[in-house]
């Protein structure tokens, strides 16, 4: 009978572990930073001790673990692959390491199909089987269960939604690179380099390489009309890369997480506009919410427990 679960998140920044009960309740967390640049042998040995303080004392009582990690990962192998916030990380058996040091059962998910999980299991998209998840941040990442299972591909790699490719006036680019939070930046700067009237010049004193989406986001919130223009904008391009994601995966509902998407309608209206305009069919976004990820911070440790007791994802 399965008294706790652990969870673990072991990102470029920030290591953490949390002990949580088998409804995906965090009981205990504890964190430290990762110090990535030291190499994997370091980072290991420093991630083992952080999920040791959160082991009870009986292991008997612990029915795995789960580890969330960067991208690109394969969680049937347990090997992580050359993470770009992970240096010297090349082909390391993570899983292999951690179950053998501690003699626990150890899953591993990539970070977004962990919080696609989490959302699936105890969030926005409790009681769904088939569910799109999205994290709309610095990057794209993406998370697709079908019928109750995680679908990674034949290696784990795949549901890659933010690296779908598109043809801007002639540019071969990205979902991500399009409308992400680099994006926004980018945007904002070239059009304060063309003279457009915005508040963003004076919250960065007019040097342009200090404008960051969060800073867009920001004026926004605070009305200006170019960061209102951008952040909508944006959220029409995801929606774009959400119409796609209808088509291929007929789900029943998607679920926006990520620091873009704290924008709340500012991205979600457009977004679900672009859906409306662009989808082949009402049938597929008729009954299918566009919502906002419910977990926040805890997501990872808690998608990463749900490795554990949907023995990685197979059984929703």
């Amino acid at each position: 009978m399965c008294e706790f679960v652990i969870g673990v998140d072991l990102g470029g920044t920030q290591m953490r572990a949390a002990r949580l009960d088998c409804a995906l309740n965090v009981l205990e967390r504890v964190a430290e930073p990762t110090l990535a640049p030291r190499g994997p042998e370091d980072v290991i040995e420093r991630l083992i001790g952080v999920i040791k303080q959160v082991l009870p004392e009986d292991l008997s009582q612990v029915d795995g673990i789960g580890v969330s990690a960067p991208g690109p990962i394969d969680p049937r192998a347990g090997m992580i692959y050359s993470p770009p916030n992970l240096p010297g990380w090349n082909r390391v058996p993570l899983r292999k390491i951690i179950q053998e040091r501690l003699g626990i059962t150890t899953y591993l998910g990539n970070d977004a199909n962990v919080a696609a999980l989490a959302e699936a299991t105890a969030g926005a998209a409790v009681g769904y089987k088939h569910v799109v998840y999205l994290t709309f941040s610095t990057g794209i990442g993406s998370g697709i269960i079908d019928d109750g299972h995680l679908i990674i591909g034949s290696r784990g790699l795949g549901a890659e939604a933010g690296h779908m490719i598109l043809n801007v006036d002639g540019r071969i680019s990205t979902l991500e690179k399009e409308a992400a939070g680099p994006a926004i930046a980018r945007k904002a700067v070239a059009r304060l380099e063309a003279g457009a009237a915005s508040s963003i010049r004076d919250r960065v004193e007019g040097d342009l390489s200090r404008v960051t989406a969060k800073l867009v986001g920001e004026a926004a919130s605070a009305g200006d009309a170019l960061a209102i223009e951008l952040m909508q904008q944006a959220g029409f391009t995801l929606g774009l890369g959400i119409v796609s994601l209808l088509h291929l995966f007929n789900p029943e509902i998607v679920v926006v997480g990520g620091g873009v998407s704290l924008m709340g309608e500012m991205v979600f209206a457009p977004m679900r506009e672009a859906v409306k305009q662009y989808v082949i069919d009402p049938a597929y976004y008729e009954n299918v919410p566009i919502v906002p990820a419910a977990l926040g911070e805890n997501v990872a440790l808690i998608g990463a427990a749900a490795l554990v007791t949907t023995r990685g994802g197979s059984n929703l």
